[in-house]
């Protein structure tokens, strides 16, 4: 059983100095999940602004926590803190310097146990080659060189061999569990499907294009904190802050890694009160906080849609041919055979069974969008489970049996098999990851100074 031990005072608060921290604006704040404001897309992919000199906040000298046998000191503390003012681009408030030395620190923690965690594999070794390719991917993102991102985040302060060690143990980490779990993180060809299925399903909902940032409570000191963490959050973003660099310091989604890209969400798969933010958002606007049991949401409407472009499915029939002037008792006739003959019938074999039956006519009608069907077709082709045939259908061609052999949505923003494979693989590691981090922090001795 692990132990987090709070000892002397507030030795962590922040005193802020004078001038260099920006203040916040004041007032009551709206209900949540209503709109805060419209966000400019275009800051998302602006290069980092030039940095501005390290803002000036006092922490306590020393050590000010321990992880095991490791300590977490002052400047520890402040050199992490910088980076995430510096990595989110969120101007430093009397409100929300709390807010960041928490998560500056919990993010110490954390770091602290993964590399302890790392270390107990010695072949688990992180070259300077792959920490410069990290640099150089961050760099890339942010539109400049290595040299000039190194040196953006010096002038705020940064030590860059604190940086360094910092992105050889994020390295590390991710070396660590995707080799531990990579093989319990794989799905089955049943799962993906049923996921296509389910996009397939819901091609004729409303969709909403989502960006999330989660603050957990339990991480952050309690509900009270996570809501006012991100009060302060969303004014720095509709301020100007970067929405997806600010999900990427702060987030405890899974999505965080990705900027908070949460990709299309269905009417109907989230809990209301995120639901009712998503119905009452316009695209481009930022939520106010939403409180869910175990913390608060933030969303960015990032974009909306009434479905899919298509729905495609895949259709074969049985048919007898009867003219539109055929008797009542000719339409009885084929009625009946044709209701015998359904039970027996299978997307398999249902052209060779009608090739094999006088007066019956079978053929594959391929792939087609469900909107371009006869009339008559179409509710089967909507609603019928894949790999069931239906009861006779009357056109003014004959009498048939549609097989519904398959569906899919259409469009070129429709995922193929391999990525939703992949985002399923990726939602198993970032879960498994999150209970080894629990996991090392419930046998882990924390000290707080």
């Amino acid at each position: 059983m692990g132990l987090m031990r709070i000892t002397t005072g507030v030795a962590m608060a922040a005193l802020v100095a004078g001038s260099a921290i920006a203040q916040s604006p004041q007032g009551v704040p709206a209900p949540s999940g209503q709109a805060a404001g419209t966000l400019d897309p275009a800051a998302e992919q602006a290069p980092v602004a030039p940095a501005t000199p390290a803002p000036e906040f006092r922490l306590a000298d020393g050590i000010v926590a321990t992880v095991n046998d490791q300590i977490i000191t002052g400047f520890d503390l402040r050199q992490r803190m910088l980076t995430v003012i510096a990595m989110s681009q969120v101007q430093p408030t009397e409100e929300n310097i709390p807010a960041i030395q928490q998560q500056a620190l919990q993010a110490l923690i954390e770091e602290r146990l993964q590399a302890q965690e790392i270390a107990n594999y010695e072949s688990l070794v992180i070259t300077d080659e792959e920490v410069n390719q990290e640099i150089a991917a961050m760099a890339q993102d942010a539109g400049t060189t290595p040299d000039q991102y190194v040196a953006f985040l010096a002038q705020g302060g940064i030590r860059p061999d604190q940086l360094r060690q910092q992105l050889r143990t994020e390295i590390g980490w991710r070396q660590l569990v995707g080799g531990r779990f990579n093989t319990r993180a794989r799905v089955s060809r049943a799962q993906v499907e049923q996921n296509l299925r389910q996009l397939s399903e819901a091609a004729s909902k409303p969709q909403y294009l989502i960006g999330e940032i989660y603050i957990e409570a339990s991480r952050v000191g309690g509900q009270q904190a996570a809501l006012a963490g991100a009060e302060q959050l969303v004014a720095q973003m509709v301020q100007g802050a970067p929405f997806q660099a600010v999900a990427r310091q702060f987030s405890a989604a899974p999505s965080a890694a990705r900027g908070g890209d949460a990709g299309w969400i269905v009417q109907g798969t989230v809990q209301p009160a995120l639901q009712a933010a998503f119905d009452s958002l316009e695209t481009g606007q930022l939520s106010r906080p939403i409180p869910v049991e175990g913390g608060v949401y933030i969303v960015y409407m990032r974009d909306k849609r009434a479905g899919a472009a298509t729905s495609l499915v895949n259709l074969k029939q049985a048919m007898i041919e009867l003219p539109e002037t055929a008797s009542e008792a000719e339409v009885a006739g084929a009625t009946q055979r044709l209701t015998a003959l359904q039970p027996s019938l299978t997307c398999d074999n249902m052209l060779d069974r009608t090739a094999s039956e006088n007066g019956l006519l079978g053929s594959d009608l391929g792939e087609s969008d469900v909107a371009n069907l006869a009339p008559q077709f179409q509710q089967i082709a909507r609603s019928a489970e894949v790999g069931t045939v239906s009861s006779p259908v009357r056109t003014p061609l004959g009498l048939h049996l549609v097989a519904v052999c398959g569906r899919r949505v259409g469009g070129s923003d429709v995922p193929t098999y391999r990525e939703v494979e992949l985002r399923l693989q990726n939602q198993n590691l970032a879960m498994l990851a999150r209970r080894y981090i629990r996991d090392l922090r419930a046998d882990a001795l924390i000290e707080l100074k």
